[in-house]
């Protein structure tokens, strides 16, 4: 048993290590820098949280709320699309697996150096993981978008009620968590397909691992989205005292 695993341990190169090192590091730092942005600096995602808090705050006083509804349910949509492609994706990487055997002999063909089957399978399995995390975060965030829909349903529909707001400020917050998974379902997409450069090589996986990362990094805190938000929430600041100036003649 210790023979075996050592011969596969041998069978890869620092490089190698060096390289799914990388991978797991650029993965992890993303994901946490997503949602702790630097101060000044906040990220699509922080941003889109106050979006969501605010859209509670306007369904309260909105009659009927069907539109809500039909966004909730889009929502729902969208994470059980990325759950069923997620496992269509964990098939076929399990197929891959189970015939690790052909990638040796297609690799021979191209005169490349010989490659154990278990290392190939070892190549497969690591963006395999990622998609099976990406598949459980997608399902636990359609169940919450079910809950945020429940909690929804809840609200009482007369705004002067004292349950309404507490309710649909509670129904925001797990509307948050579950934009939250979903985000990170996403986000394992993308470094499943970074990682599956490893099978060209660690230098392929170093290089596919930061594009990736860039990528990630661009549309949280450098895209056109982000700048229309920011737009937006300067607009807002500037109206709202000007408006209050406006108003305060008229008591």
């Amino acid at each position: 048993m210790n023979n075996a695993l050592d011969a596969i341990i041998r069978s890869f190169s620092y490089w190698d290590l060096l390289a799914v090192v990388w991978l797991i590091a650029s993965w992890g730092w993303i994901g946490w820098r997503t949602e702790h942005p630097p101060a000044g600096k906040p990220s699509v995602s922080v941003l889109m949280k106050e979006l969501r808090r605010e859209w509670m705050r306007q369904f309260v006083h909105r009659e009927p709320r069907i539109f809500d509804g039909n966004i909730l349910s889009n929502l729902r949509e969208s994470t059980a699309f990325f759950a069923s492609a997620s496992m269509i994706a964990i098939g076929g990487g399990l197929a891959l697996i189970g015939n690790a055997d052909r990638l040796s002999l297609l690799a021979r063909q191209f005169e490349m150096d010989y490659i154990p089957t278990i290392k190939w399978e070892i190549k497969i399995l690591v963006p395999l993981l990622l998609v099976v995390d990406a598949f459980l975060k997608f399902v636990w965030s359609n169940r919450l978008f079910g809950y945020c829909a429940i909690i929804m349903g809840s609200v009482p529909n007369s705004p002067t009620d004292p349950r309404a707001m507490p309710r649909a400020l509670q129904a925001a917050e797990i509307n948050i968590r579950a934009a939250r998974s979903f985000n990170a379902g996403l986000r394992n997409v993308y470094f499943a397909l970074g990682a599956l450069a490893w099978l060209a090589g660690p230098l392929a996986l170093f290089v596919a691992v930061a594009f990736v990362l860039f990528i990630s990094w661009r549309r949280e805190f450098a895209s056109g989205s982000r700048r229309v938000l920011l737009e937006e929430a300067a607009t807002e600041a500037r109206m709202i005292p000007g408006e209050a100036q406006h108003q305060e003649p008229r008591g």
